[in-house]
């Protein structure tokens, strides 16, 4: 609990880091689909019609979208190419916040992931800006 009138700030979103099987991916601009839902079945009891009962289903996680900029390491691209080969290979895989100190305070654990999805970068001349690509994942599970 903090001290009556200490501050808390919440964690700035800016400084994280992707492992994949324990290997550090520090060039990760961006990761989105840190999400997980459970579905809900509605049963009518016969004769209750005050309420209805709500019971809860499967666990579903959304695919995690990762976007980093484009540089010398085709690794990321060399597995969505396997996957296209039919050669899927799992892996696990932490997204990993860390506070302005670099003390890690939050970490995502997602099992069996591979890749769904590539999109190159979009090159256009005259803009400045740098070339990022986005790589989405499947996974079994956050733990």
């Amino acid at each position: 609990m903090p001290e009556t009138g200490e501050r808390i700030d919440p964690y700035p979103a800016y400084t994280f880091f992707v492992e994949i099987d324990g290997i550090t991916q520090a060039a990760f601009s961006e990761c989105s689909g840190l999400e997980a839902s459970v579905d809900v079945t509605e049963y009518s009891e016969g004769g209750l019609n005050g309420y209805v009962h709500k019971l809860p289903g499967r666990v579903k996680y959304a695919d995690l979208t990762l976007k980093h900029g484009a540089a010398g390491s085709d690794d990321l691209w060399d597995w969505f190419h396997d996957v296209m080969q039919g050669t899927i290979e799992r892996k696990n895989l932490s997204i990993v916040l860390y506070d302005p100190s670099g003390t890690e305070v939050r970490r995502w654990n997602f099992t069996g992931a591979y890749p769904v999805k590539w999109t190159g970068s979009e090159l256009r001349a005259g803009e400045g800006k740098v070339a990022i690509d986005t790589l989405v994942l499947a996974h079994q599970g956050l733990i």
